[in-house]
């Protein structure tokens, strides 16, 4: 017993640390599984709804281990502050639409729905590729995932699911399969199939935008930045017409609403529908053009720096370093 105590006290602080948050967390799932399994009506807004052990734990680790990565990094290597607020702010953003009650609102409008579809396929992921977390997120993680992660089978994968059309078409082909009335019908109801619909817009949201949003040229990019920029084009267009046809379709097309129960009584089956069409319209187009924008504020840093280096190599004087009067 005492030799126990012994190697307990002469544990490093940080390790334990690293341990205590793990626990914590384990508990906060379990109570928040019990009060939402069996005191739902008690359970606060911001609390899950329906909780899924999979989205916390996955948002646990998403925090964790880029806290643990930003720790890890000497102060003058870290990403600046803005990429981390962007990282954060999509991990709540998507946690927010899934894990609480707004979920119970998204299944009972379909403009709720549709809003919710937005930030898990555009908006959430949107950021998260903007906060660019890789690097970080590597030096967070115990090192058999990050082995995982660079097995090269898995690369591959992420390599032809990246590969600029396939993107695309699995970007516009996921949000029109889940908008196929029979096919979001089964899905509302269907527990299992619910479950996959979210996932698969969360994962194919994050492959595309990590795509388009890469900050690097190509190699090592996967594609260059022209290619990006004509797929943030590429996917607008069929999105405003999905949604114009939905914003102004004359009867009911999604008739789930109605027989769940619409939340807001007060709004008709063809308000809400028309709702929902403006959002798969107007944020989807705002989101290709913001991107659009990026990209071409990344061509620019990324020809800027080519420049710099070209100026060093071929310099025959002295070099005067311009950053701390430019801003650059």
């Amino acid at each position: 017993m005492a030799q126990s105590f012994s190697l307990y006290t002469e544990t490093p602080p940080v390790v334990r640390r690293l341990y205590a948050f793990p626990a914590i967390m384990a508990v906060l799932g379990v109570f928040l599984w019990w009060m939402s399994t069996y005191r739902m009506t008690e359970m606060p807004f911001w609390a899950p709804w329906d909780f899924s052990p999979l989205w916390f734990i996955a948002a646990v680790l998403a925090v964790y281990w880029y806290g643990r990565g930003l720790a890890r990094t000497p102060a003058a290597e870290r990403p600046v502050l803005w990429r981390t607020v962007f990282y954060y702010a999509g991990i709540a953003l998507i946690w927010i639409v899934l894990q609480t009650r707004f979920e119970y609102m998204a299944q009972h409008m379909f403009f709720l729905n549709r809003a919710q579809h937005v930030v898990m396929h555009h908006i959430g992921p949107f950021l998260i590729a903007l906060g660019w977390p890789g690097e970080t997120l590597m030096k967070g993680m115990p090192e058999p995932v990050g082995r995982l992660t660079r097995w090269r089978p898995l690369r591959a994968l992420v390599a032809v699911v990246q590969q600029p059309f396939l993107a695309a078409v699995l970007f516009l082909g996921l949000i029109a399969l889940w908008l196929t009335p029979p096919i979001h019908f089964r899905a509302m109801i269907d527990p299992a199939l619910y479950t996959v619909m979210n996932w698969s817009m969360v994962v194919d949201g994050l492959f595309f935008w990590f795509l388009v949003l890469d900050p690097r040229p190509a190699p090592p990019a996967y594609t260059s930045f022209a290619i990006r920029a004509t797929l943030t084009m590429l996917v607008m267009f069929p999105q405003i017409l999905m949604g114009a046809m939905l914003a102004f379709a004359e009867h009911d097309i999604y008739t789930f609403y109605d027989w769940c129960g619409r939340l807001y009584p007060s709004v008709s089956a063809i308000d809400d529908q028309q709702y929902g069409g403006m959002i798969v319209w107007i944020p989807s187009a705002m989101m290709s053009v913001i991107a659009l924008i990026i990209v071409i504020n990344f061509l620019r840093q990324a020809e800027e720096k080519q420049w710099s280096e070209d100026d060093i190599e071929n310099a025959t004087g002295p070099i005067i370093a311009s950053a701390p009067w430019t801003g650059r």
